[in-house]
C-alpha cells in the first residue's frame, strides 16, 4: 500500500491517471502528448505507476498500451477513506432531515396564519 500512496504523491502521476481514466489504453505517445517532460522522464513515471500495479500493460504489435486499474485506489478507499467519511454522511444527512422538518414547519405555521 505504501507503493500506491508514494505513486499517488506526485502530480504527473495523478495527470498520467486522469488521462488513463478518461480514455483507457494508451500509448506512451498519445501520453506523453502536453507533459512539459522528456519520454524518458514519462516512462519512468509511468514504470513507478506500473510498480505499484495502478496500470497494467498490453502490447500491440510494438506499441505497449497502459491500461488503468482500478482495484488499489479502490482497497485504499475501503481501508481509509470510507471509515472517515461515514460518520461525516452520517451527520450530513441527519442535519438535512433536520432542516427540511424544520422549513416544513415553519411553511405550515404561515400556512395557518394566512
Amino acid at each position: 500500500m505504501d507503493e500506491v500512496f508514494r505513486a499517488l504523491g506526485d502530480p504527473t502521476r495523478r495527470q498520467l491517471l486522469d488521462r488513463l481514466y478518461e480514455r483507457d489504453g494508451l500509448s506512451l505517445s498519445e501520453l506523453e502528448r502536453g507533459l512539459p517532460m522528456t519520454r524518458f522522464g514519462v516512462m519512468k513515471h509511468l514504470r513507478v505507476l506500473e510498480d505499484a500495479n495502478l496500470i497494467v500493460t498490453r502490447r500491440r504489435g510494438r506499441e505497449k498500451l497502459h491500461f488503468l486499474n482500478p482495484v488499489p485506489i479502490r482497497l485504499i478507499h475501503d481501508r481509509w477513506v470510507s471509515k472517515y467519511a461515514e460518520p461525516w454522511a452520517s451527520v450530513l444527512s441527519e442535519l438535512k432531515r433536520d432542516l427540511e422538518e424544520e422549513s416544513d414547519a415553519k411553511a405550515s405555521r404561515r400556512g395557518r396564519a394566512a
